[in-house]
């Protein structure tokens, strides 16, 4: 994104939401890991902090059609898990969809690519743990699993590799 007119703050701004996404996935992966809960006190004011932080920078950057891709991609996602959830109850769990919202937000305004992978590695990654897991013996197919750290996980895969392919 150019900074057209940014006075140098777009970085800034870029960095404040994806360091305070990164903080964010620490903590949501170890509660969920401890507790199987996205605590909606941890996972809903996320969503206007990295709105607000990509908005002002995508404006500032004279790049305001990345903040429309966020959204988009905040609510493709986020519907994408709901019908996960309401066609497997059950399965996906209601703090998962609330944080597949976020994680689209995020993926979306770095890019189509970044979220298409950030999501697929997700559920990759989440499917291989389990895979291995039953293989092991330490769970079976009814074992719960945490979702929350495989989907933050597949969401930094996917902007690690948008960043590596700029």
């Amino acid at each position: 994104m150019a900074d057209a007119g940014g006075g140098g703050w777009v970085p800034v701004l870029l960095v404040l939401a994806y360091a305070g996404f990164a903080v964010l996935s620490l903590v949501l992966a170890v509660v969920d890991l401890r507790s199987h809960r996205l605590p909606n006190r941890l996972v809903l004011p996320a969503y206007p902090v990295a709105l607000i932080l990509l908005g002002v920078a995508a404006i500032a950057g004279g790049a305001p059609g990345a903040i429309g891709r966020a959204v988009l991609g905040g609510l493709l996602v986020f519907t994408f898990y709901l019908l996960l959830r309401m066609l497997q109850p059950g399965g996906i769990g209601g703090g998962d969809v609330k944080l597949a919202g976020l994680v689209g937000v995020l993926l979306g305004f770095a890019g189509w690519e970044a979220l298409a992978i950030g999501v697929f590695s997700g559920f990759l990654c989440g499917g291989l743990y389990s895979m291995v897991a039953i293989a092991a013996r330490r769970a079976d197919r009814r074992t719960r699993v945490a979702f929350g750290p495989w989907m933050l996980l597949g969401a930094w895969i996917g902007l690690a590799v948008q960043m590596l392919g700029r």
